[in-house]
């Protein structure tokens, strides 16, 4: 008898360690890394707590973190509209003249020009939180740590202020910009619409406010060894005047900047699909001159 209890103690505990164990939670499965030889996308990934604080991610074919560079681009819209997906309109033409890139596009909190909610530098905070977000991946994205930076219009002015301004790491090896504000004390004196959103963007005049005028202006934070500029305008822009650049190419030629820029007779805040690849096109015969 006290051997048949003996037997009876004993699987009773079989099947109650059977029992504990089986409600355990489960391994959880081994994440697998992603495969650099095939392409692969991600859409509104988050690189802060904000719905805007997101990005689009391109990962091409056969990457590897040797020699894939990364194509960032930063979406006009006057710091109040747009979105990351007009990168859409230019990855075509990047891809059809460039080689071995990931291209990502950022979405960035916008100004309520109603309620003066993300008043500016919330714009150019985003712009850090993302580039930094972006250097965290590498790895495990496969990508090197050559890094262009791009945008136009309101997309141009954050490229330009966070190269110049933000770029302690040197994780932006390239500035492009396309009809860019960077100088916002004169750009405030171009309209009474630049006067309005300038004035409630940055919280007063420029005199008023001196120091929210100089801090977010691009130009003011060049120096000598700045990274490599690209930038075009046209010399019909009624939105963000053609002087805006030209002050930019003087600083950049005083400072021994190296750049390379266009005038373009005729056109006007945005060009046509032809223009735009032909200067995508001397864009990348810059950028192969300057990347490591």
């Amino acid at each position: 008898m006290k051997v048949l209890s003996f037997f009876r103690y004993a699987l009773a505990l079989v099947i109650f360690s059977t029992l504990v164990f089986s409600c355990s939670d489960p391994e959880p499965p081994v994440q697998e890394g992603l495969d650099p030889a095939k392409a692969h996308t991600e859409v509104d990934l988050s690189y802060g707590t904000d719905l805007r604080q997101v990005m689009d991610v391109y990962l091409p074919a056969n990457r590897d973190k040797s020699r894939t560079k990364v194509f960032v681009w930063i979406h006009g819209g006057g710091w109040i509209d747009g979105d990351k997906s007009e990168l859409q309109a230019f990855k075509p033409w990047l891809e059809e003249a460039q080689d071995d890139y990931a291209y990502i596009g950022i979405n960035y909190r916008l100004f309520n020009l109603l309620g003066n909610a993300n008043r500016f530098p919330t714009q150019e905070e985003d712009v850090k939180s993302a580039l930094a977000f972006i250097k965290s991946k590498l790895e495990e994205w496969d990508l090197s740590e050559n890094l262009v930076l791009a945008g136009a219009s309101a997309g141009g002015h954050l490229t330009l202020l966070h190269s110049y301004k933000n770029n302690n790491d040197g994780f932006v090896k390239a500035a492009v910009a396309f009809f860019p504000p960077t100088e916002l004390r004169s750009f405030h004196g171009n309209s009474p619409l630049n006067k309005l959103l300038l004035e409630n963007l940055l919280g007063g005049t420029p005199e008023s406010v001196p120091l929210a005028y100089s801090n977010s202006s691009p130009l003011v934070f060049v120096k000598e060894g700045s990274v490599p500029t690209v930038f075009f305008h046209g010399d019909a822009d009624t939105v963000v005047p053609i002087a805006q650049s030209k002050i930019l190419e003087t600083r950049l030629v005083a400072n021994n900047v190296l750049h390379l820029k266009e005038y373009l007779p005729g056109q006007g805040h945005g060009f046509d699909e032809a223009t735009y690849k032909r200067l995508i096109g001397l864009t990348e015969d810059f950028l192969n001159g300057v990347l490591p």
